[in-house]
């Protein structure tokens, strides 16, 4: 129960800096932008101290944890794939075109309309 209430809290919090967001109108943009962003830094401080957030932050350890361990491709790698990639895509857009005019010639040979 306690959690549930820190969370209503925390979104509370997002919904006053927004608020303040609208209300400083007059304001410069900075002092409005601060608003946001002191709303959203105090509610991540009040969830931080849920369980949930608690999980949250150990998720995102991990995370960080296992994409160090991916094996990233190189510069090389990259654009021979990205080049397999276009080829294969304007092939495809070619066969497509191809077949899209075959089957229309055929409509309008069916239709009574053909040349």
């Amino acid at each position: 129960m306690a959690d549930n209430l820190k969370l209503l809290a925390a979104g509370l919090l997002i919904a006053a800096g927004i608020a303040g967001f609208y209300f400083f109108a007059d304001s410069p943009t900075v002092v409005r932008v601060l608003s946001v962003l002191g709303g959203m830094g105090a509610a991540v401080a009040v969830a931080w101290y849920t369980t949930v957030g608690q999980r949250f932050f150990a998720f995102s350890q991990e995370s960080v944890t296992e994409a160090r361990k991916v094996v990233w491709p190189t510069r090389k790698e990259t654009l021979q794939m990205t080049g397999v990639v276009v080829a294969f895509v304007i092939v495809m857009a070619l066969f497509l075109w191809m077949v899209d005019g075959l089957l229309m010639y055929l409509v309008k040979l069916l239709m009574g309309r053909g040349e």
